[in-house]
């Protein structure tokens, strides 16, 4: 992950894997949306254009992300 990527942790959530609350920070790199776990390092990703068609349209969401 490039340095000068900022982290947007996201309240409230809690790790698939590890179950670990507040510990999920969303970065962008190169069009593409990525939750991160910082304590076990569990990753989900997206493409924007996928996050796009989830999005009705009254709505603001930051990513839509479903584990594999």
């Amino acid at each position: 992950m490039n340095a000068n990527v900022k982290k947007r942790f996201i309240a409230g959530a809690v790790c698939p894997k590890c179950k670990a609350m507040d510990t999920m920070a969303l970065t962008k790199e190169q069009g593409v949306e990525k939750v991160t776990c910082v304590s076990c390092g569990e990753q989900m990703s997206q493409p924007e254009e996928h996050v796009i068609t989830q999005v009705r349209s009254n709505e603001q969401v930051i990513g839509v992300f479903k584990p594999e």
